[in-house]
């Protein structure tokens, strides 16, 4: 019944998470929205970390070589949502709105004693947002929707004690939408849409290296590499005249090869483990946006691109993992600084956030409920334009049973 259980949740995940992709920033309408860095629960109540973690009973697809540690006879689904409220400020003007959803939808399984696999779906991108503004002779209004998805299959190898590899291959889907609505003091109304249309595939690599420093002590270093490329799908503009009821007229239409592209994405860290209680790592993400292509387009505003990095840290504590339950109760805590890749008005968009969580343990099961809460910043530098903070509560559940366990016949 169990299996059963998650299979239909797989199913539905799937069908929902493409939906769940709300993004309530006036910055995701520039680019391709805003960006995520396909962590779990776990990993967003430490900072975002975990390109050096590994571990036989956690999901980490930061890191596909980390793949290669589950254990023999652990099938591991891990599936997480996300309920955030949102205060932003902008000349004098302040505004409140909740969104949240699904978040993402992973699984885990061995396949030899050093070979391990996953799959799943999670956000690559998420736009979302409406607002107006008054302009001359009328006022406008702006909405967007959408995000691009990533359904990922994966494997990771340990060819000898202590190093391990991996590759994610992923299918990059989805679509975007960004409305303007232009209503004249004289009753009027034009609706400039713009849609952008994804369907191509996404590589990252992944090796780690883990030294044992004594009984109770490792270091492990990880380090992954996506190759930058363009994308293959269509991008097109809308222009209609909504009072006139005419048709629309469609402007702008082109190819997304050799127009917009993906850059290079590098990712390093280092993590330290005590005695399989206490854990510390610290990351650091970078992506040269600069050099990717972002082709403008007649009648829209054109998108500038900046070199994104992130730097981010978290710890993790464990009482006693074989003690009473309190004292098996996981805590975390984290925190990370982002600039972003996007450039609006010659100004960088900077975003710092703290972070703090459990994992509770499941009565009579390895299975582990993780809660975590966020506080995220988001603005503009130097000119802070439009600023915002965002509290996050998040609850994933990693389920984990042994289903390769062959019962003895008595």
């Amino acid at each position: 019944m169990k299996k059963l259980i998650i299979t239909a949740l797989l199913v539905v995940g799937a069908t929902l998470t493409s939906l769940a992709q709300l993004s309530m920033s006036p910055y995701s309408r520039y680019g391709y929205g805003l960006l995520n860095d396909n962590t779990t629960s776990t990993q967003r109540a430490m900072g975002g970390i975990g390109y050096a973690m590994h571990s036989g009973r956690q999901i980490n697809v930061m890191n596909p070589a980390s793949y290669a540690h589950c254990d023999s006879l652990t099938f591991l689904f891990d599936m997480g949502i996300d309920m955030t409220a949102l205060w932003s400020k902008e000349n004098g003007h302040s505004g409140r709105d909740l969104g949240g959803g699904l978040d993402y939808i992973t699984m885990q399984f061995p396949v030899s004693k050093t070979v391990g696999m996953s799959l799943g779906l999670l956000p690559y991108s998420s736009v979302g947002y409406s607002f107006g503004s008054k302009i001359d002779y009328g006022k406008s209004e702006r909405s967007g929707n959408g995000g691009l998805n990533q359904l990922y299959l994966g494997a990771g190898w340990e060819p000898v004690k202590g190093l391990s590899a991996g590759v994610n291959l992923s299918y990059l889907f989805g679509t975007t939408t960004n409305d303007l609505y232009a209503t004249t003091d004289a009753g009027s109304q034009s609706l400039y849409e713009r849609v952008m249309i994804v369907r191509d595939y996404h590589v990252q690599f992944g090796l780690q290296y883990t030294c044992k420093l004594s009984s109770a002590n490792t270091l492990s270093a990880g380090l992954t590499y996506s190759p930058g490329k363009d994308l293959r799908g269509h991008t097109y503009g809308i222009y209609y005249d909504v009072k006139a009821d005419a048709k629309p007229d469609t402007i702008g239409y082109m190819s997304l090869r050799h127009n917009y592209s993906l850059p290079d994405t590098w990712g390093a860290g280092i993590n330290y483990e005590w005695n399989n209680r206490f854990m510390a790592e610290i990351d650091f993400t970078y992506q040269p946006w600069s050099k990717a292509k972002y082709a403008p387009m007649e009648s829209f505003e054109q998108t500038r691109l900046a070199d994104r990095y992130k730097i981010a840290a978290g710890v993790q504590w464990v009482p006693s993992p074989r003690g009473s339950y309190l004292r098996r109760i996981q805590y975390r805590l984290g925190g990370y600084f982002n600039r972003d890749y996007l450039t609006i008005r010659s100004n960088n968009v900077h975003e710092y956030g703290l972070s703090a969580g459990f994992g509770l343990p499941a009565p009579g099961s390895k299975t582990i409920v993780n809660i975590g809460l966020e506080y995220k910043h988001r603005q503009a530098h130097p000119a802070p334009l439009l600023k915002e903070n965002y509290f996050c509560l998040t609850i994933g559940v990693n389920f984990n049973e042994m289903w390769f366990w062959r019962s003895k016949i008595r």
